[in-house]
C-alpha cells in the first residue's frame, strides 16, 4: 500500500476533522490499515507519527493542542479496550462514546473552560486525564492520570469531555506549588461565574488539600470574593425589583445588650432579616448548621422573619428571591409587632 492510498473504502464522514487526524491502531485496522503498514508510515521521515503508544497522528507536523487532547483520551480508552480483549470481556466503550468514562481535568480542563489564569493548552507539558479508580494505567508521554472513586458528569468543550470546574480546580491545585497561581485560579472561578465558592471548597476538602497553608490562604480569598459577589447581587435585587431599602450588614441586639446575630439586610419597619449563607463546607458542618438554626429560631421567636438565601440562588434566580423577600415584607402587616431591637453596624 502506497502512502497515497486511502485508509479504507469505509467512509469516515462520522468522524470529526480531528478524529480523522488522530486514530488508534485498532481504528486504523477497522479502516483497512494493518499494524505493519501503520508502523511503516510512522518511520522517521514518513507521513504519519506515533504520538502515544497505539495512537497515530496522520500528518508529519507538530500536533495541535486539540490533537494532543484527543490522543490522550484515545490512548486511555485504547488501554481499556486492550485489557477487555485480553480478558474476553466487552470494552463497553460503545456505551460511553469513543473515550469511555475518561475526561480531561486539571490545568488543561481549566484552559478549555476559558480560565485566563490557566496556561495556554499549547504550553502545557502534561495533560491530566480523570479515570475511575479501578483503572490500572501508568503515565506515558505527556499523559498523566488522576483517579476518582466517583466520576463526575463531564462537560463537552470543543468536542472534548471535560471535568466540571470545581473538580478540575482541585485536580490542578493538587499538582501546583505556585501559591500565586493557585490563588488566581480559585478567585477567577467565582469572579467569572464558573462555579460557587462552596463547590470549590468541597472538592478541595475531599481531595485533602485544605491542610496546605497556601491553599487555605487562597480559599479565604475565594470565600471573600464569593461573598462580595453575592452581596452585590443582593443590592441589585433590592434596587432592581423595587424593594424597600434595608439596613445593610448589621448586628441585632436586645436593648439589654444580648446579641441576636449578624444579618446582611434588615427591614426594621417590617422586622424582616435576610442572611446570605456563603459558608464553605467544613468538618464541623453539623455544629455550624445547628448554630445557624438556633439563631434563626431565636430571631423568629421574637417575631423577626428570617429569609435565608445562598450565592447560587442569587446568581440563578434573582427574581425568585426578590419575590420571597417581597412576600415576607407584605406578610409583616398581618403579624404582631416585633419587640424593639438595637441595630448596630457590623
Amino acid at each position: 500500500m502506497s502512502h497515497d492510498t486511502p485508509l479504507s473504502p469505509r467512509p469516515l464522514h462520522h468522524l470529526t476533522d480531528v478524529q480523522r487526524r488522530v486514530l488508534t491502531t485498532r481504528q486504523l485496522r477497522e479502516h483497512g490499515v494493518t499494524a505493519a503498514v501503520a508502523a511503516e508510515r510512522c518511520r522517521e521521515g514518513g507521513p504519519w507519527q506515533q504520538i502515544l503508544p497505539g495512537v497515530h497522528l496522520l500528518h508529519p507536523g507538530p500536533a495541535t493542542s486539540e490533537e494532543r487532547l484527543h490522543a490522550a483520551l484515545l490512548y486511555t480508552a485504547s488501554r481499556r479496550q486492550t485489557a477487555a480483549a485480553g480478558s474476553g470481556a466487552g470494552s463497553g466503550a460503545g456505551d460511553e462514546g469513543p473515550y469511555g468514562e475518561a475526561m480531561v481535568t486539571g490545568l488543561a480542563a481549566l484552559a478549555l473552560h476559558h480560565f485566563s489564569a490557566a496556561p495556554p493548552l499549547a504550553s502545557l507539558d502534561h495533560v491530566d486525564v480523570l479515570v475511575p479508580r479501578t483503572r490500572r494505567l501508568r503515565a506515558t508521554g505527556y499523559v498523566r492520570f488522576v483517579r476518582s472513586q466517583t466520576m463526575p458528569g463531564p462537560r463537552y468543550l470543543a468536542g472534548v469531555p471535560t471535568a466540571p470546574v470545581a473538580r478540575a480546580l482541585a485536580d490542578a491545585v493538587a499538582r501546583l506549588g505556585d501559591a500565586v497561581l493557585v490563588r488566581r485560579l480559585l478567585t477567577e472561578s467565582v469572579r467569572h461565574g464558573h462555579c460557587e465558592a462552596g463547590a470549590v471548597v468541597k472538592e478541595l476538602s475531599q481531595a485533602r488539600l485544605l491542610s496546605r497553608p497556601y491553599v487555605i490562604d487562597a480559599v479565604d480569598a475565594l470565600l471573600a470574593e464569593g461573598r462580595a459577589i453575592a452581596e452585590g447581587r443582593l443590592y441589585d435585587m433590592v434596587r432592581g425589583h423595587g424593594l424597600p431599602e434595608p439596613l445593610w450588614n448589621v448586628e441585632l441586639r436586645l436593648p439589654g445588650g444580648q446579641a441576636l446575630g449578624e444579618v446582611d439586610a434588615y427591614w426594621r419597619d417590617h422586622a424582616v432579616a435576610l442572611e446570605i449563607d456563603a459558608r464553605a463546607p467544613r468538618h464541623d458542618e453539623c455544629a455550624l448548621r445547628g448554630a445557624y438554626a438556633r439563631k434563626r429560631e431565636h430571631l423568629e421567636g421574637l417575631g423577626i422573619t428570617v429569609v435565608r438565601t445562598t450565592p447560587r440562588r442569587l446568581r440563578e434566580g434573582l427574581e425568585e428571591q426578590a419575590a420571597v423577600v417581597r412576600t415576607a415584607l407584605i406578610a409583616a402587616a398581618d403579624r404582631e409587632p416585633a419587640p424593639y431591637v438595637v441595630v448596630l453596624p457590623r
